[in-house]
């Protein structure tokens, strides 16, 4: 899910970690190498997926049935507490909005209509001042959060909501054009976006990637490997905490905000 193109090393380095381990407890077809190239939000989950990141809102809707989660990272970033995360809402410095309601009328860049931070947890948010109308003058949907924050840098929109984790890997790699927006508002908290496995994937197999993801966010000589992508750690997270994203998608259409427009 975190994947900025200077991110590659890192997300490859941790890969290779968790495939010597995996290799190492019995599983010498693991693949080589990360495949880069899927989209955040695909079709589906295939049944011979076997390892992946994937937003915690289409696992409870397009994707239920599809997967099993293995944990959810503990990210050493703002706004995470313990195995959580939520989203904040950017708009160019020079933009006049100091809060939530200043953004009605403008325009909105989303990520997917399937995001959690990018839709749910906005949707949620601005669902309290909505008034039960549509609050944005138009929303443009990008493909994802870089391509939002891009286009917000372009003047193509007058705000995004992008994950939490996702704004503190740009800070670290585009301090310049982070530097040319700020947070007007952050959304409610969501349970961490979790590492999964096909649902298909047997319980051995399964049991093999728990343990070996423990082993990388766990002993010190992987400190390096999980500085690289800001882990602090790896938590089981119950399955009703990720619930709680159905239920801000029913309190926003009890509030009268069904659809983030």
């Amino acid at each position: 899910m975190y994947n900025f193109p200077e991110m590659r090393a890192d997300n490859a380095r941790f890969w290779r970690v968790l495939r010597g381990l995996l290799v190492e407890s019995g599983l010498p077809d693991t693949p080589e190498a990360l495949t880069f190239e899927r989209r955040p939000v695909p079709d589906r989950l295939e049944p011979e997926l076997l390892f992946s990141q994937t937003c915690g809102y289409p696992l409870e809707t397009v994707f239920k049935g599809q997967a099993i989660r293995l944990g959810a990272p503990v990210y050493a970033v703002p706004a995470c507490d313990g195995p959580t995360h939520c989203a904040f809402f950017l708009v160019p410095v020079a933009s006049p909005a100091q809060c939530l309601a200043d953004l009605r009328g403008g325009v909105f860049l989303l990520n997917s209509p399937l995001s959690n931070s990018g839709m749910n947890l906005p949707r949620r948010a601005l669902a309290e001042i909505a008034g039960g109308q549509p609050f944005f003058r138009e929303v443009i949907e990008t493909g994802g959060h870089p391509a939002s924050l891009e286009r917000l840098l372009r003047g193509e929109g007058d705000a995004a909501s992008i994950d939490c984790v996702t704004y503190a890997f740009w800070k670290r790699h585009r301090p310049e054009a982070a530097a040319r927006v700020r947070i007007i508002a952050e959304t409610p908290p969501s349970p961490a976006i979790p590492f999964v496995t096909s649902i298909a994937t047997p319980p051995p197999t399964f049991e093999r990637l728990r343990d070996a993801l423990r082993a990388i966010t766990s002993e010190p000589r992987y400190a390096a490997v999980r500085e690289g992508l800001m882990i602090a750690g790896i938590e089981d997270v119950p399955d009703d905490a990720y619930r709680k994203l159905l239920d801000y998608e029913r309190e926003a259409a009890e509030l009268g905000y069904p659809r983030l427009l």
